[in-house]
C-alpha cells in the first residue's frame, strides 16, 4: 500500500512498469552484491588463497535472505552503505564473514552491479522499442496508400499517404535502435580493480603473481556472465559512459517526442486520433472533449529525459583523478529515473500505436479543399496539350486561384476553383476529365512504394532479428 503522507515518485506509482521498477529496485542491487561477493571469493578460493568451500558454501545459502533491517541499523551506524552490507552478511554467514569482500573496494560492488542493472535495463528498453516498430510497421503498411495532406511549415504541401508519414516516426527509431545495440554490443563490466584500479590490493594477496591477478578478473566476471572490461578504471567505471547510455535514452524519447506532437496535431485536425476509452473522461468540464492525454503525457515524460544527459555529462566532467563521491547521490537519482521514464514513454508509445483510430472521410475533405491549388500546373498542361496558350492559361489560372482564395479566407466558404474551372471555356479541353486529374492518389508520387521498400528493407530485418521479443502490448496505468 501507499503511504500517502510521503511524496511518492510518480514514475513508480503512475508510469513506469513493474519490471522496470523492479530491475533498479534494492531487491536486485542487493542480492547482485552478495553474488558478487561470492564470484570474488570462489574465485580467490580457485587461485589458491586460503578460503574453504564450506565459507563458499555458506555464503551461497544466505545470497539472498537480506536482512534490511539490520542493514539499516548498520549503515546508521558506520555512514557506509557497502560496509553496512558486508556486516549484515557476515551476520548471515558468520564463518565467511572474514573473507567477505576480501581485496575489494566499494565500486567493486556499486559499479560492477550498477551495470549489470543498465544493461539489463537496455534490454527492457530494446524489447519495448521494437514492439513500438512492429506496431508501427503494420501501421504504415495499412495506410501506405491512403493520401493525406503534407506540411512543411505547418502548412498544407504536397500529398503524402498516412503510412509514409508513419515511415518517418519508425526511421526516427530505426536510428535510436541502431544506437542502442551498437551501445550494448560494447557493454563491459568495471571488473576487479582495487582502490584506486591498480589491482595493487589483489597482487598482495597473490603475492605478486600479476597472472593470477588477470585470471581473477576473468574469472570474476565470467562468473557474473561477462566477458569484457574496462582495461583501467580508476576506482570507478568511467561516468561518461553513464552519459553514453543517457544520451540513447534521450533519443528515444526524441523521437517518441515528435510522434506524440504529430499525433496531437493530427487529432485537433480530426484526421488521426489516439485511443479514447468508453468511459475515459477528456475533460472535467467541457464533457464533449477527447483530449490527447497519452500524447501530451509522452511529450511530458520526454521533456524530462531530454534534460538529464546534461546532468550526466557535468557528472562526467567533474570526477577529480581516481574518483569523488560527488556522483552518489546524483546516480542514485538520475540513471534510475532515466530508465524509468523512457520505459514509460515506451509503454505509452506501444499503446497508441497500437491502436490509432484514422478518419478517412475527414483526410478527404482535408485534402479536397488543397488539391485544386496543387493540380493547375496538372490542368494548364493538359489544356496546352490540346493546343491552349500557357502563358494565357497561366494567367487565368492565377485570377481564378485569387477568386477561389478570397472565397475561402474571407467569406469562410468551401474552395470553388475547380467549379470555376469547369464553367470556363478556357479550360473545356479537361471539363471532362478534371475528377481523374484531381484524383489524390496520382499526387503521392511513390510513398506507397517508399514505405513497403523501406519496411522490407530496413524494418523487416530488425524485426526478424527479435522475433522472439514481439507480441507485447503497453499498458497506460492510469
Amino acid at each position: 500500500m501507499i503511504d500517502n503522507t510521503i511524496y511518492q515518485n510518480p514514475l513508480n506509482t503512475r508510469y513506469a512498469s513493474r519490471e522496470m521498477q523492479e530491475n533498479f529496485g534494492d531487491e536486485k542491487r542487493f542480492r547482485l552484491w552478495r553474488k558478487l561477493w561470492i564470484a570474488l571469493a570462489e574465485s580467490e578460493m580457485e587461485l589458491g588463497l586460503p578460503i574453504s568451500q564450506a565459507q563458499i558454501d555458506e555464503m551461497k545459502a544466505h545470497a539472498e535472505d537480506i536482512d534490511y533491517a539490520r542493514a539499516e541499523k548498520y549503515e546508521r551506524e558506520v555512514r557506509h552503505d557497502v560496509m553496512a552490507h558486508v556486516k549484515t552478511f557476515g551476520d548471515a554467514a558468520p564463518s565467511a564473514a572474514p573473507i567477505i569482500h576480501l581485496g575489494a573496494t566499494s565500486c567493486f560492488v556499486d559499479c560492477n552491479s550498477e551495470l549489470i542493472i543498465m544493461k539489463d535495463g537496455l534490454d527492457i528498453i530494446l524489447k519495448k522499442l521494437v514492439n513500438v516498430m512492429d506496431k508501427l510497421k503494420t501501421f504504415a503498411l495499412k495506410y501506405k496508400d491512403m493520401p493525406t495532406l503534407g506540411f512543411t511549415h505547418l502548412q498544407p504541401a504536397q500529398l503524402t499517404t498516412v503510412g509514409k508519414r508513419a515511415t518517418l516516426w519508425l526511421q526516427d527509431l530505426m536510428l535510436d535502435y541502431e544506437d542502442l545495440v551498437n551501445l550494448m554490443d560494447h557493454f563491459r563490466l568495471r571488473g576487479v580493480k582495487g582502490t584506486t584500479g591498480t589491482q595493487a590490493s589483489f597482487l598482495d594477496l597473490f603475492d605478486g603473481d600479476e597472472e593470477k591477478v588477470r585470471e581473477l578478473e576473468r574469472r570474476v566476471v565470467a562468473k557474473m556472465g561477462y566477458e569484457k572490461v574496462y582495461g583501467v578504471t580508476g576506482q570507478t567505471y568511467p561516468r561518461k559512459f553513464d552519459y553514453n547510455v543517457l544520451c540513447v535514452l534521450s533519443q528515444i524519447a526524441q523521437s517518441a517526442y515528435k510522434f506524440s506532437n504529430d499525433i496531437r496535431i493530427l487529432q485537433n485536425m480530426k484526421e488521426v486520433e489516439e485511443p479514447f476509452e468508453k468511459s475515459q473522461i477528456g475533460s472535467s468540464a467541457m464533457a464533449y472533449k477527447r483530449n490527447p492525454m497519452r500524447c501530451e503525457r509522452m511529450g511530458s515524460l520526454a521533456r524530462y529525459m531530454l534534460s538529464l544527459p546534461m546532468n550526466s555529462a557535468v557528472t562526467a566532467s567533474t570526477q577529480w583523478f581516481e574518483r569523488t563521491l560527488d556522483d552518489s547521490a546524483n546516480r542514485r537519482i538520475v540513471n534510475a529515473q532515466a530508465f524509468l521514464t523512457v520505459d514509460a514513454i515506451l509503454n505509452i508509445y506501444m499503446n497508441v500505436a497500437d491502436n490509432l483510430v484514422v478518419y478517412d472521410k475527414v483526410i478527404a475533405k482535408h485534402i479536397a479543399a488543397e488539391l485544386p491549388f496543387m493540380a493547375t500546373e496538372n490542368i494548364m498542361m493538359e489544356c496546352v496539350k490540346a493546343g491552349g496558350n500557357r502563358q494565357e492559361l497561366h494567367e487565368k489560372i492565377r485570377v481564378l486561384s485569387m477568386e477561389a482564395g478570397k472565397n475561402v479566407k474571407l467569406e469562410g466558404k468551401e474552395n470553388n476553383l475547380i467549379d470555376l474551372i469547369r464553367k470556363d471555356d478556357d479550360f473545356k479541353a479537361v471539363h471532362d476529365r478534371l475528377d481523374d486529374i484531381l484524383d489524390a492518389k496520382k499526387f503521392v508520387g511513390r510513398a506507397p512504394q517508399q514505405t513497403a521498400e523501406f519496411i522490407a528493407r530496413e524494418i523487416d530485418p530488425i524485426l526478424a532479428r527479435h522475433k522472439d521479443l514481439l507480441g507485447q502490448s503497453g499498458e497506460v496505468r492510469v
